[in-house]
């Protein structure tokens, strides 16, 4: 018979929350990007335009404050707080996540964000700690604000 005392209810994982604060994040910093390249960017022959040189490092600037910075410096990025979710940390020092954290969690979102987020789903949900990749690396996990 098991004890009852060590049950533990497994926590929950906010999948549609996390893939709804992802959008939002990633929707304002495409939007972004795509109004930089076309102020910014010069056209060719085909009237594509391409951002070179210096400029074009503004896009990954505009990314890496709003995302990573806000993230470090409100504990939350806008999609998060959107959808009233945040990361934390596994250290006992503290709950907020630290900017090493936050830069780690996100620069493995291209690959937790591949098909349209289904690896990221899948190491979610099989995980034990409800982390995506990022989050392994980072030693970190979202909970509910």
């Amino acid at each position: 018979m098991e004890d009852l005392d060590s049950f533990e209810e497994p926590k929950p994982k906010y999948i549609v929350r996390r893939y709804l604060a992802g959008f939002i994040d990633y929707s304002i910093v495409y939007f972004i990007t795509f109004l930089l390249v076309f102020i910014l960017g010069t056209p060719d022959d085909e009237y594509t335009y391409h951002l070179n040189g210096l400029p074009a490092l503004i896009p990954v600037l505009f990314w890496f404050l709003f995302i990573v910075c806000l993230e470090t410096w409100f504990g939350a990025t806008v999609g998060n707080t959107i959808v009233q979710l945040k990361p934390v940390t596994f250290s006992g020092y503290s709950k907020k996540i630290s900017f090493g954290q936050s830069f780690k969690r996100h620069l493995l979102d291209p690959i937790d964000m591949f098909l349209f987020g289904v690896i990221g789903i899948v190491i979610i949900k099989t995980s034990d700690k409800n982390q995506r990749l990022g989050d392994i690396w980072a030693k970190t996990t979202v909970t509910k604000y």
